[in-house]
């Protein structure tokens, strides 16, 4: 089963956060930050194209929870501006591994 991303909002005892840079994130919960930047090439392969900010980072935070090395989470609470919440479905949208383990 993926595991559901929502845009705002207070997150839970069992979420985590993605939070764009500078946003304000609640001490007592497990947080990822990105930076809405975009890979500078996007033509190519996926062997060579870079993933983005956020699919790593969403990536990061899969691979905590399956590794014990963060809580286990059931959703996770994106704190972004608009902007930032773009980049985040974007990334979930088009790259096929947040695909595979997210969903909007």
């Amino acid at each position: 089963m993926r595991i559901e991303i929502v845009m705002g909002g207070s997150p839970g005892t069992t979420d985590a956060v993605l939070a764009e840079a500078g946003h304000q994130v609640p001490s007592d919960t497990y947080a990822v930050t990105f930076a809405p930047g975009k890979p500078g090439h996007v033509i190519g392969c996926t062997c060579c194209t870079p993933r983005g900010p956020v699919a790593d980072a969403l990536t990061a935070m899969f691979r905590a929870r399956a590794t014990g090395k963060a809580p286990f989470f059931h959703r996770v609470v994106v704190l972004a501006s608009p902007e930032g919440e773009a980049v985040v479905r974007e990334a979930v949208v088009s790259d096929v591994v947040s695909a595979a383990r997210y969903r909007l």
